[in-house]
């Protein structure tokens, strides 16, 4: 059996304006931004799901609200505590209206935001679910982009 991308469907939905839902879904990122340039665990945990599937830059999958929230405390108070960061997100693609998919970009920053990176350190993929009037990470992978 062959097949031709014609036969491939579209999942990307068009069927209503998501110029607010992308509002909402950058503001989830730079809060987590903003969480880690101020070494504030809760709210870098505060947007995911309880069942949250989150794979870091070194490769390992956490699984659960709780171990992400574990990760991002040891994280934060230890190797991470004296980096800061710079989102930038990229594309925001619904797949249902309430299913996007966003990406971001990680460049590192000096205390005062000034840019030390000039291409991107790393990529981010957040799987986004729309639950109870909000936004909220389902999922997120992490690559570490060769320099």
């Amino acid at each position: 059996m062959t097949f031709a991308a014609s036969d491939a469907p579209i999942a990307e939905d068009t069927s209503v304006d998501h110029t607010d839902d992308i509002t909402a879904i950058t503001r989830v990122i730079k809060d987590v931004e903003t969480a880690f340039n101020t070494n504030d665990a809760d709210l870098m945990t505060a947007h995911f799901t309880r069942d949250a599937s989150v794979v870091n830059a070194m490769g390992v999958r956490l699984t659960g609200w709780d171990a992400l929230l574990d990760a991002n405390r040891k994280g934060l108070a230890g190797f991470l505590k004296d980096e800061y960061v710079r989102y930038d997100v990229g594309d925001v693609v619904f797949l249902r209206p309430d299913v996007a998919l966003a990406y971001k970009e990680a460049r590192a920053t000096t205390p005062d935001g000034d840019l030390i990176d000039r291409d991107p350190a790393m990529v981010a993929l957040y799987v986004l679910v729309r639950e109870r009037g909000r936004w909220w990470v389902a999922a997120r992978q992490n690559t570490l982009v060769p320099s």
